[in-house]
Formats: structure tokens, C-alpha cells, sequence
């Protein structure tokens, strides 16, 4: 017979074959146009989309390699809008690619049929996911995108708290995964260290499109002695998201290190590494927020660090190993940026003493601390709508996207205030239910790490509370900016059901050793 199964075989074989030689003359012709015309942005979509393409069918066949995908692409994104002209596919190219993730990691959860943890602070999570939901209807909103907008800054990420979970499932696993964020923590910041001495030159295009340009990097003079301090956004479209970068990436440095002190001695020094960069960066970048953020959470994750320690077992010696080592770390950090570049290092403690110390003329700190945060959330509570609220995502990151492509009516709507735009957004119901959640995240958090102390995971489980604590109290207090920046938003939920899953560590040991030596 003409019809066999192997000649309709080769015919779908051959058809396919002919399409990809159309396609790639296709892509040929268009590549060699743009190369003509000198246009390689152009050049530059086609192998976007068929990389895309590869990069989601490797997640939707393993989920851990689309987690280690994810993290490194929310780092790397901004870099590649910003040579593409702030093209909106690349902005929700990570979202896409979450997405992925999830329906990869559901599937092969529901494959195995095995239970999974519940969240111990879901009923005020429920709380405020059904509020917020309710607010996108909220009829002084222009429009339903901003709705949409706000869902996805507050709740998109959220569910990567059973990636995060289900992924360390030993030390091994542990330590590999941090060891890999380390790395990207140390090509960033170091990447931010180079552009704050290099220039606005380095790793930003030469003409750069004018909403880029907006949220890109500023100089800040010194009051008194007119030095001025080069704000880096490093791979970033903005300084702020590198500082958030920061900020982060101090925490889980931190926790990291003194983790591997107390349990593994492989990874050291790319962990103590990777303190002393991002200490040097906090200080290059030029930001007062980040040097007190990170201040006081070395202070705190210090005391911490002790409080856990075993001290009947002399614990405490390692423990102050640790932070021994990572003030020496700091330490030679600072010291190569004070003999290298000893005129921009000098530019940035002009700037910070100039307005942090409090015997300074030009001091801020006490105004910028106490009485501007105040006098801000106090002005939300000017707007009429203040006891109900405006709409989920109306004060939100990204409005300018939403009036750009959807023609939405701007609002006009929001203050310089965290909680106040939590109050604007959703009334002030809004600001309770989310002072609840807080409470409720900090509280099981502390009690994950209460539990671990004295154990070798007892660093990371402090950090990662003491982040969250920071986050949703006085972060936010000050600006909503911090969580809704998706560096900071994704890394928390991460993190999160990493430091679940460090819970169960110290009981599967126990049952480990239980079984290897029987009675």
C-alpha cells in the first residue's frame, strides 16, 4: 500500500524537515537585513523566541532546573530590556516563565501523589488575598488593569513557597542551591562595585529609552563638601531595584555562612566572599537605606547568631568564629575600595556622614527616620476614600505601564509611605489585614527558628526570619516599593519554604540514625 505508517513516517518527517529550512532562510534574510541596517535589536528577537522556547520546555521536563533558571533570570532581565529598549515581552518574560514553573512542579507533584505542607499562616493569607481580590472591583478604580496589576505584584510569587520547600530535601541540596545564589550575588554586586567607580557608562546604553532613563541612576552630592556619589544600578534598569538586590542578598550571605561554619567547611570561602562584596557594595551604592538596612541586620543576626549557640557544648566558639570572620571579610572589603579608589570611597562617607551623623549641620537621619514617614502616612489619611480605599494596585509599581499600554486614566492617587498606600489601596482595613499577616509570618517564622536553635541550620532559619520581620514591618512602613519589587518579592517566598523545610531537618536525622543503629 502507498499509504503505510512508514510513508506517513517519512512524509511528516519530510514536511517538518522543509519547514525548518523555510524558517531558517526566513531568519536568514531578516538576519542579514538587520545587520545591513546595523539594527541588532532586531537580530536579537528571533534567537530571544527560539531560546524562550528551549528554556520553557526544559522546565516543563524538570522543575528544579526551572527554579535555578528563574533566580538566575530575575537577576539578568533588567540587563536585557535595557539593550532592547525597555520592550515589554522581556518585562513579562519572568512572569511567563514562573508560570512555567508552577504548572512543571503541580504536574510533577501530582504525579507522585505524595502530601505536601500547609502553610501555618494561610488563614491570614486567605484574609488578604480575598480583600485585595475584592478591591480590584472597587469603583473609583479607572480601570480593571490596575486590579490586575496589583494581584500579580502581591500574589504571584507566592506559591514559590512549595517550590522552595520541596527542593531542599537534604544539606546537599541546601548547600548547592545557596552556593549557586552566591555566585549570582557576586557577579551582580560585584558588577554594581565596578559601575559606581567606572561610570553611567558601564553596563547602560548609550541612548537609553526615556522611561529607563527616568528609573535609572542618579548622583547624589555630599551638603558640605559638594562630593558626588554615583547611585549604580549594575544589571538593573534602576538603582533602587539594586539596592533591594542588596538587601537580600545580605541576608542569605549572612545566614549562609555561619550555616556552613557550624556544619560544612566545603563553601566557605565563596560564602565569606560574597559577605565582603556585598558589604563593599552597601557602601558604593550610595544609598543611606541600604547601609542602615544592612547595619542592623548585621547587629541583630550577630546577637541572634549568639542567643543560638550551644553553650554548654562551647558552641559559642564557632559562633563567634563566624561573625569573626565575616567582620574580617567586611573588613578586607573595605580595605581594597579605601586603597584602590580611595577618591570614590571618600565621596560616598562624605555623603553618608554628611547626612546620617547626628552632629552634622545637614543631618537627615532624624527627619527621614521619624518625622517624613509620619508626616506621610498622616497625609494618606487626607484622601476621602480613606476608610475604603481606591482599588488593588492603584498606587502600585508599574502604573505607568498600565496608563502606557492600556490607556488607563492615572489615579493621582498615593503617598511616600508604605502603610499609607496600603490605606489608599484598600482602606484601612487593608493596613490591619496586612499588619496581621506580618505578625502571623514572623511568628511562625520565629518559631521555626526557636526550634532549630543549637542546630547548624539555626543561621539561615534567623536570617530568613529576621528578613521577613524587616520586610513587613519597618520596610514597608516606609515604602510598599520593597515588597512589590519582584528581586525582593520572589527571594521571600523562596525563602520561606526553604526555612519550613529546614524544620524537618533535625527529625529526619534523628530517624536516619534511628534506623542505621537499631536497638
Amino acid at each position: 500500500m502507498i499509504w503505510t505508517m512508514a510513508s506517513l513516517r517519512s512524509s511528516r518527517n519530510s514536511l517538518i524537515t522543509f519547514g525548518l529550512i523555510v524558517l531558517g532562510a526566513c531568519w536568514a534574510y531578516q538576519a542579514a537585513g538587520a545587520i545591513v541596517a546595523n539594527d541588532l535589536s532586531t537580530l536579537a528577537y528571533p534567537v530571544i523566541f527560539f531560546v524562550g522556547g528551549a528554556v520553557v520546555i526544559a522546565i516543563l521536563n524538570d522543575w528544579r532546573r526551572g527554579l535555578y533558571i528563574f533566580v538566575g533570570w530575575i537577576l539578568f532581565e533588567d540587563l536585557v530590556r535595557k539593550y532592547l529598549g525597555n520592550h515589554m515581552g522581556v518585562y513579562f518574560a519572568k512572569d511567563l516563565l514562573v508560570l512555567t514553573l508552577y504548572v512543571s512542579f503541580f504536574r510533577a507533584s501530582l504525579a507522585r501523589r505524595g502530601g505536601t505542607f500547609r502553610i501555618p499562616f494561610r488563614l491570614s493569607l486567605l484574609v488578604f488575598f480575598w480583600l485585595a481580590l475584592l478591591q480590584v472591583l472597587n469603583p473609583a478604580s479607572t480601570s480593571l488593569f490596575y486590579g490586575i496589576l496589583g494581584m500579580k505584584l502581591y500574589f504571584l510569587y507566592v506559591p514559590l513557597i512549595y517550590i522552595g520547600y520541596a527542593l531542599i530535601q537534604s544539606d546537599e541540596a541546601l548547600q548547592h542551591f545557596c552556593s549557586f545564589v552566591c555566585v549570582l550575588i557576586l557577579i551582580v554586586a560585584g558588577l554594581g562595585i565596578a559601575q559606581s567607580i567606572i561610570g553611567s557608562n558601564f553596563l547602560n546604553p548609550s541612548h537609553p529609552q526615556e522611561d529607563i532613563l527616568q528609573m535609572g541612576t542618579l548622583y547624589r552630592a555630599a551638603p558640605i563638601s559638594g562630593l558626588v556619589a554615583y547611585r549604580p544600578t549594575s544589571v538593573f534598569v534602576s538603582a533602587g531595584r539594586f539596592q533591594d538586590f542588596l538587601l537580600v542578598s545580605w541576608s542569605i550571605s549572612l545566614g549562609f555562612g555561619g550555616y556552613l561554619l557550624l556544619r560544612s567547611r566545603r563553601g566557605r570561602t565563596l560564602a565569606f566572599t560574597t559577605i565582603g562584596v556585598v558589604a563593599a557594595a552597601s557602601l558604593m551604592c550610595a544609598s543611606r537605606g541600604v547601609l542602615l538596612w544592612n547595619s542592623v541586620t548585621a547587629i541583630l543576626t550577630a546577637a541572634g547568631f549568639l542567643w543560638g549557640a550551644k553553650w554548654r557544648q562551647h558552641g559559642t566558639v564557632r559562633v563567634v568564629r563566624a561573625i569573626q570572620r565575616t567582620a574580617l571579610f567586611v573588613g578586607l572589603g573595605i580595605l581594597l575600595l579605601v586603597t584602590i579608589f580611595p577618591e570614590e570611597f571618600g565621596a560616598r562617607v562624605a555623603m553618608y556622614a554628611e547626612t546620617l551623623l547626628p552632629s552634622s549641620p545637614a543631618s537627615e537621619l532624624g527627619y527621614r527616620v521619624r518625622t517624613y514617614p509620619l508626616q506621610e502616612l498622616a497625609h494618606a489619611f487626607n484622601f476621602p476614600r480613606w476608610p475604603y480605599g481606591y482599588g488593588t494596585g492603584t498606587t502600585s509599581l508599574g502604573i505607568q505601564y498600565v496608563m502606557r499600554i492600556m490607556h488607563a486614566a492615572p489615579m493621582g492617587v498615593g503617598v511616600e509611605s508604605g502603610f499609607g498606600n496600603l490605606v489608599v489601596e484598600l482602606g484601612i482595613l487593608g493596613l490591619i489585614v496586612w499588619i496581621v499577616l506580618g505578625f502571623s509570618i514572623s511568628l511562625s517564622a520565629w518559631k521555626v527558628a526557636a526550634e532549630l536553635r543549637g542546630t547548624p541550620w539555626f543561621p539561615l532559619a534567623f536570617t530568613i526570619f529576621l528578613f521577613a520581620c524587616l520586610l513587613f514591618f519597618p520596610m514597608t512602613y516606609t515604602s510598599f516599593s520593597a515588597y512589590q519589587d519582584f528581586v525582593i518579592n520572589s527571594n521571600l517566598w523562596l525563602l520561606m519554604g526553604i526555612l519550613y523545610r529546614l524544620q524537618t531537618f533535625p527529625q529526619a536525622i534523628q530517624i536516619a540514625q534511628n534506623q542505621a543503629n537499631p536497638r
